[in-house]
């Protein structure tokens, strides 16, 4: 285990958008090599940037083309953004569950596999449909602004899973070759700022269209059962298990929200 004081909130913040994101952030400051071990301590505020670009997108664009061609800038510019990292996490996570079993190595050993099978190209096709009409349900300011507050409130959520079970694998085994440590109490605060002040200026900014109870309850209610099928199954979680679960938890939002402004 790493001594926590060995880095700072400035080389953890650095380092979570580096790994976030592909933008050169690595060109202004290169934190030390255990900051990535803290990544997800900034992981919402890392949300804050790929979600302002992709809503920003989508609004821009939908004032120019059509909306279905800004929905669909919108998604490629925040898997552009990001490197496709939670996508290609979701289909290794559908790959390995699907084709592994019960087999816990196996699962880990298709998961770890760089090639996609049947279940990866289903589960993105089936989430990328889902994601493309939730978006098109709501009207452009309604999409972007659910976009800025889902985003990083999914990615809040998803977090929690390194707190409540361990790495399935090894540093050495690992895609990253890096283990999330467990953040702090104060970590941990400052993670449910980053996620639930977008998310409350929402609401306040909806003014009632939207359930409030509904749209903080059920995204967590998904993380929860996908936390429990994570841990029979492996008995711990990955970095594929991460990805999935935010863009499941995130798209559990945006079908919140629309069938809220679909049923005043």
């Amino acid at each position: 285990m790493m001594n926590y004081a060995l880095t700072n909130w400035y080389d953890r913040l650095w380092a979570a958008l580096i790994f976030f994101t592909r933008l050169p952030f690595w060109r202004i400051h290169q934190p030390p090599k255990e900051a990535y071990q803290c990544v997800v301590e900034f992981w919402p505020l890392a949300g804050w940037l790929t979600a302002g670009v992709m809503a920003g997108v989508l609004y821009g664009a939908s004032l120019v083309f059509s909306y279905e061609i800004a929905i669909v800038l919108a998604i490629a510019s925040r898997i552009l953004l990001t490197g496709a990292l939670h996508e290609d996490g979701l289909a290794d996570f559908f790959d390995g569950f699907g084709g592994g079993g019960n087999d816990r190595q196996r699962i880990l050993d298709i998961m770890k596999d760089s090639h996609i099978g049947t279940y990866g190209v289903l589960a993105l096709v089936i989430y990328m449909v889902l994601l493309f009409f939730t978006l098109h349900s709501l009207q452009p300011t309604d999409a972007a602004l659910t976009i800025l507050a889902a985003d990083p409130y999914a990615k809040m959520l998803s977090a929690q899973v390194i707190q409540m079970m361990p790495y399935a694998r090894t540093a050495d085994s690992a895609k990253n070759k890096t283990v999330y440590r467990q953040f702090s109490t104060a970590a941990g605060l400052g993670l449910a700022i980053q996620g639930l002040l977008p998310m409350g200026f929402y609401l306040w900014w909806m003014q009632g269209r939207v359930t409030w109870s509904a749209l903080i309850f059920l995204p967590g209610l998904t993380m929860y059962f996908l936390y429990l099928f994570i841990w029979r199954r492996l008995r711990g979680y990955t970095g594929d298990c991460c990805g999935a679960l935010f863009l499941l938890t995130e798209l559990t939002a945006y079908l919140v929200v629309s069938y809220c402004l679909a049923h005043p």
